[in-house]
């Protein structure tokens, strides 16, 4: 009849090879690819070690096979703290690792003829994995990564590193045997095994949560972002605006529509390449004038808007009008150096409780007034006492 130990190692096992097999297969949409894959090869070389202890039990090498499994299990945490290494940035040098894996085999065999259920045995055994496990949950505190998920991983591995040193407590008081073939007979091994079968679901199911997070906010910006321009899309405008104002809910803001001038004209005469040049040259020159916590969008064909936190009308309109005046200055390569390519501007100012929509309508306004006054100028619209748009001339 098979033991409880026995069960726990096989099920150990599954579970190994079920997360280096779902690791391997998130690697291929994972950004965080090479962090991924070292997370598959540790639980593939770890999922080993379960094997070896089957094989010390019932093989006449046990000597072996005791020292695979502790090579095993250890090789899996190293390649683990690589792959967090990857997905922190907090790397460790090969050379310290290889050297700190050899050291401990010379330690595992050094102590293999020792009972196993000594402290001096136990905490030798022991501490190399907690070492490893304690300076993964290290590196997860020390990088710049702070979402909720990292936390939880970072707590989650400190837990089960300092569980290593209960086992050896454990296995002094529990009794682990006085050799290695005794260990998978022990009460000590089935509560071992069984507290690894739950750290190991943990500690995968977790990594493999700040991965597909990972994954998720990818395709999530890339919903949001206008590919020819960079800049965000309207939707991803629209979610970047709301997300700002709940920051700073009461304060004024601004905001900023333009509009390429002709730009029907310059796609019709010289084809839609050289039109695309001219959006991704005004969309660089917006990148390049705004502040870090503006949003810029591109949000229909030649038409873009500028959502700036915090920042009052006039400020506003010196951008835009330094925007302007930059955009006569735009080269483009496939266009005639007599054409100037040249830009239309509205501005608004967003009162504290007013929509964007509302905000971004009179803004508009104030462009189709700039359009309609023959282009290449900045107006802004202000709100008279009756509350209707009052479109003034400002450059």
């Amino acid at each position: 009849m098979v033991n409880g130990a026995v069960f726990f190692l096989v099920v150990n096992f599954i579970i190994a090879i079920c997360f280096a097999l779902v690791f391997a297969v998130v690697a291929v949409r994972s950004q965080s690819r090479q962090a991924a894959l070292w997370f598959s090869a540790g639980f593939a070389v770890a999922s080993l070690s379960a094997l070896s202890e089957l094989f010390v039990a019932y093989t006449d090498l046990s000597k072996l096979f005791a020292v695979l499994a502790f090579a095993t299990v250890l090789g899996g945490m190293i390649l683990l703290r690589f792959g967090i290494g990857e997905l922190y940035g907090v790397r460790i040098a090969p050379f310290w690792a290889i050297s700190f894996f050899t050291l401990c085999i010379l330690l595992d065999l050094f102590i293999y003829g020792l009972p196993r259920s000594t402290l001096r045995h136990a905490l030798s055994y022991q501490t190399p994995f907690a070492l490893v496990i304690l300076t993964s949950a290290a590196a997860v505190f020390a990088s710049r990564r702070r979402a909720r998920i990292d936390r939880v991983l970072g707590y989650l591995l400190t837990a089960t590193g300092l569980h290593f040193f209960a086992k050896a407590g454990l296995a002094v008081t529990a009794g682990a045997g006085v050799a290695a073939t005794d260990y998978i007979r022990t009460n000590y091994a089935l509560i071992s095994q069984g507290s690894t079968a739950v750290l190991i679901v943990a500690v995968g199911l977790t990594l493999l949560s700040v991965l597909v997070l990972d994954i998720m906010a990818d395709e999530r910006s890339n919903s949001e972002r206008d590919v020819l321009s960079d800049l965000a899309n309207r939707r991803g405008f629209e979610n970047g605006v709301a997300a700002a104002r709940l920051v700073a809910p009461a304060v004024r803001h601004s905001v900023i529509t333009c509009d390429i001038d002709r730009f029907k004209s310059i796609n019709d005469t010289f084809g839609h390449h050289a039109g695309d040049k001219v959006i991704r040259a005004f969309a660089d020159l917006l990148k390049s004038g705004a502040a870090p916590n503006f949003i810029v969008g591109r949000i229909g064909g030649e038409e873009f808007a500028v959502f700036m936190p915090n920042t009052t009308v006039e400020t506003a309109m010196l951008f835009a009008s330094s925007v302007r005046r930059g955009a006569t200055g735009i080269t483009v390569e496939g266009l005639p150096p007599t054409l100037t390519v040249s830009a239309s501007f509205g501005v608004a100012e967003i009162p504290v409780g007013e929509s964007l929509d509302d905000a971004m309508r009179r803004a508009d306004m104030a462009l189709y007034e700039a359009k309609r006054a023959g282009r290449n100028c900045v107006r802004q619209a202000r709100q008279t006492r009756s509350g209707s748009p009052d479109i003034r001339l400002v450059t």
